[in-house]
């Protein structure tokens, strides 16, 4: 059986100077213009790169979606239904607007809260609910969810399994395959650059640091 191509899914959150209060340690993802578009740049050309965004932060229209337009690029938004026409957030318009131009559309559920550790009914609306209001907002289907703040464990995984989500995105700063429902990210940092990335994507980790990601890996899924 042949294997599984390698991705390498890189995720931004925030791009320029944010239009609302931050929550405590977010600013540590909010990347220049400038320094964004020199990441877009060194890896425009690699099929093995699959870029998304967390959050549904204005700045995916007002940044984002230009400069993947431009280098004819597609991207996933993962949305907050939460944030829905908040101050700095995306608006439904926008949503829409991003499904039209050909970019894909995912939840990263209502209230940007860990789903860990929630109850029933409060995971439900994570779930279920925001994927309702993402999907009305941007008139296409939503089949894609991203984890708020990377946390899950076996009980989470299940019941967005169970939901008939075709994948899940974590925060586990490895490389993925391809096909695969859970997918790892990288999450882009402030002090990344064009070089730090190009690291990312064409430098694998050390042997011993991947079985050591995987081994934590495995624990979230067990736990």
């Amino acid at each position: 059986m042949a294997r599984s191509a390698v991705l390498v899914n890189l995720c931004f959150h925030g791009i320029g100077s944010p239009d609302r209060d931050l929550e405590p340690g977010e600013d540590r993802y909010w990347v220049t213009v400038d320094a964004f578009h020199r990441i877009l740049d060194e890896v425009a050309d690699d099929p093995r790169v699959r870029i998304s965004f967390d959050d549904g932060n204005a700045s995916d229209v007002l940044h984002a979606l230009p400069a993947l337009r431009e280098r004819g690029l597609t991207g996933t938004f993962f949305v907050l239904a939460g944030r829905l026409g908040s101050r700095g957030s995306l608006g439904v318009d926008d949503v829409r607007g991003l499904a039209e131009a050909g970019m894909r559309i995912g939840s990263h559920g209502l209230d940007h809260v860990p789903w860990r550790h929630l109850s029933g009914a409060d995971l439900h609306r994570e779930l279920v609910e925001a994927r309702d209001r993402i999907a009305a907002a941007a008139g296409v289907p939503v089949a894609e969810a991203a984890l708020p703040v990377g946390r899950y464990d076996r009980r989470v995984l299940a019941e967005v399994r169970r939901l008939g989500y075709a994948s899940l995105h974590t925060s586990d700063r490895a490389w993925a395959r391809g096909g695969a429902w859970l997918q790892p990210r990288f999450s882009v940092r402030n002090d990344d650059t064009a070089g730090t990335v190009r690291g990312l994507v064409h430098t694998r980790a050390p042997m011993p640091q991947r079985w050591r990601s995987r081994g934590v890996r495995l624990a979230k899924r067990l736990r």
